[in-house]
């Protein structure tokens, strides 16, 4: 079965590495790697910095509550005692806070509406339940891939937001704030890297049972590398040459065929993920498990045991089956 530690594939970053190892990846959203993210960082630190000074004050107040002996009064008299006059000054100090606070935000929310220049790229992003389509939309060279988003480095990139099912949540901690995908609605969202990297993303609306299981990595790269990846992605697969491989692009054709696309052949699904180079993606399964030709082949016919609930099949194939399909997915690079 799928190790889930195991390692990445060779030439992936050091920081795509770790995530693969179990660390924590969301833990990087105290952290900013790009202009969309550095006001809204600023912003938490500042509702949390009040947050914590207003939890002291009531816990100073009550200890002072708690030790200082008074007399019993009659609460009629309290407005002549002058005890309304601390009503009066919270009322106005929370009121100016607030005040203050709304402003502030609304000014985050300015700047970070739209990107200080021109798109130099243009992402679709479709959730579903549970993985993301991603469609570059680069005029007659369209290509989808699925989970992954190539970025260049330096550069702004818009990014339209849709859900093919229920209400999810894109968010990218180091790059951007968080924004829902709703069905029938088109959301916008920009990202930006200032340092090549891969960046670990979540959706974060609970949308059901693999909720957790919905994440998708972003990679930023400088721009030859960038122009190099989108290349390779345009390209159809490579036509199969031997009979084992064949063998594995009919079985792929009857089985497989109904829900994805692989470019170049007569497989044209649209419910699932276009597989065309599935073998150059890192990690499947939505962030998942590590991809590797060993892991894939469990996940096609284990996938109910290892991602419960998600709407593929466990895929029954007798031994020679599965190695003629997984003979085919191994030119799926």
């Amino acid at each position: 079965m799928i190790q889930f530690g195991a390692q990445a594939n060779s030439g992936v970053p050091d920081n795509a590495a770790s995530l693969a190892s179990g660390q924590t990846p969301l833990a990087y959203f105290l952290h900013s790697n790009g202009p969309a993210t550095d006001p809204v960082l600023h912003l938490g630190w500042v509702l949390a910095s009040i947050s914590s000074l207003v939890c002291v004050i009531i816990a100073i107040m009550l200890v002072i509550g708690m030790f200082r002996h008074r007399k019993r009064e009659d609460p009629k008299l309290l407005s002549a005692k002058g005890g309304t006059s601390f009503v009066y000054v919270g009322t106005a100090v929370s009121t100016v806070a607030l005040l203050g606070i709304s402003v502030y935000m609304l000014v985050v929310l300015a700047r970070v509406a739209d990107p200080p220049s021109a798109p130099a790229v243009t992402i679709t992003v479709t959730a579903y339940d549970w993985w993301w389509k991603v469609d570059y939309d680069d005029g007659p060279s369209h290509f989808s891939t699925a989970n992954e988003l190539h970025i260049p480095v330096g550069e702004p990139v818009l990014v339209l937001l849709k859900s093919a099912d229920v209400i999810h949540a894109f968010w990218v901690p180091d790059l951007s704030g968080k924004t829902q995908a709703i069905p029938g609605v088109i959301n916008r969202q920009w990202v930006q890297a200032d340092r090549p990297g891969v960046f670990r993303g979540q959706c974060t609306q609970y949308c059901g049972v693999q909720h957790a299981h919905m994440a998708f990595e972003v990679y930023a790269q400088p721009r030859a590398d960038f122009e190099r990846w989108m290349t390779a992605q345009r390209s159809p697969a490579s036509v199969p040459a031997s009979a084992q491989t064949v063998n594995g692009a009919k079985l792929f054709e009857k089985r497989c065929a109904g829900c994805h696309t692989v470019r170049g052949s007569k497989s044209a699904g649209v419910q699932a993920p276009d597989l065309t180079h599935v073998l150059s993606r890192r990690l499947i399964a939505a962030g998942t498990i590590v991809n590797s030709q060993e892991n894939l082949m469990d996940w096609v016919q284990h996938v109910q045991e290892i991602k419960p609930g998600t709407l593929m099949p466990d895929m029954k194939l007798s031994p020679a089956e599965a190695r003629d399909l997984s003979a085919y997915l191994a030119t799926l690079s």
